[in-house]
């Protein structure tokens, strides 16, 4: 499986929409709640991974030298 930042995107705004529907009421309502929260939740984790392999990246350029090796995580 290979996501992009945009179909994390796509997948919030699809879940917003879903929380958007006036027709979802009472217990289908709950469970759709509890789906976003888990997906708010695993979005928060991958924009913060997202934001460390960048700051990692950021540090990498700037201090680049022989010695220093790019970490695998920063690889394609």
């Amino acid at each position: 499986m290979k996501s992009t930042l945009g179909d994390l995107n796509n997948h919030l705004f699809a879940q917003l929409e879903r929380l958007s529907d006036e027709e979802i009421k009472g217990d289908e309502l709950l469970e759709e709640i509890g789906r976003a929260k888990a997906v708010t939740s695993i979005a928060t984790q991958i924009i913060n991974n997202g934001n460390l392999v960048l700051q990692a990246q950021k540090f990498h350029t700037e201090f680049k030298s022989k010695d220093l090796e790019k970490p695998k995580m920063l690889e394609g």
